[in-house]
């Protein structure tokens, strides 16, 4: 796997918990608003400084005591074999471990949850069912049905998987112009609402996109985001904006 980052502390991605940020090139989606083309265009990847296994483990030993967590996010980290043995070797240094994914490799989730490798996992819903075709290709290129299905199948049952309780969870949503309305994240509420789920809404940034063009758009105000978080808060134990 490709190591294409290393942020050495955060306070707000790991929740409760100072931790680190490790970043794994490589997607498989290609969100036009995503913020980290770096991390996903194989083009941008060959350009990117990688960082060794090395240099992340040497800088653990060095925070041991100092650190609570590790969080592990992309791109798409579950689209690498090798994940479950990296985690292993963070696991063993005493580090609890947050995943960021996009849920479209469940098989991975339930692995690394059934090992006991993960501690909490936060979940991107990038939009209701039914998928979105820009998501998967760049460049507005046509995905087959048969792709989009595939993905829609996968998603929902990484949904199931997490809505089952065996670990601490929440999902988020990137509010997005032209992508996202109002009664889009009323479909995601009633889809992954329950009586033990955490829901995040986060409103876009216009910077640094996989396609340009979204950086001229126009984040949603936050009168908005409030008013979407009050019709949808009823199906969530958490409902909050970040």
């Amino acid at each position: 796997m490709i190591i294409g980052g290393l942020q050495k502390n955060t306070l707000i991605d790991f929740p409760g918990k100072l931790a680190c940020t490790v970043f794994i090139s490589g997607c498989n989606f290609f969100c036009p608003w995503c913020y980290s083309p770096e991390l996903v265009l194989p083009e941008k990847i060959k350009k990117q400084p990688r960082i060794t296994e090395k240099e992340v483990f040497d800088f653990l030993e060095s925070r041991k005591g100092l650190l609570e967590g590790v969080v592990i996010c992309g791109g798409e980290p579950s689209m690498n074999k090798d994940l479950p043995e990296l985690i292993k070797k963070i696991k063993k240094m005493g580090f609890l471990v947050k995943l960021d994914t996009n849920g479209s490799n469940p098989e991975m989730l339930e692995k690394l949850i059934d090992k006991k490798l993960i501690d909490y996992v936060a979940m991107d819903i990038k939009t209701p069912l039914v998928f979105k075709s820009q998501i998967l290709n760049p460049k507005s290129q046509k995905t087959p049905k048969s792709q989009i299905q595939k993905y829609e199948k996968e998603i929902k049952k990484s949904v199931e998987i997490l809505r089952k309780g065996k670990i601490d969870f929440e999902f988020r949503t990137t509010a997005v112009p032209t992508v996202n309305k109002k009664e889009d994240f009323l479909e995601i509420a009633k889809w992954i609402g329950g009586t033990n789920v955490k829901y995040y809404l986060q409103n876009f940034r216009p910077e640094k996109t996989i396609d340009s063009s979204f950086e001229k758009i126009k984040p949603y105000p936050e009168e908005w985001l409030i008013s979407v978080k009050k019709e949808i808060s009823p199906f969530f134990k958490i409902c909050e904006i970040r």
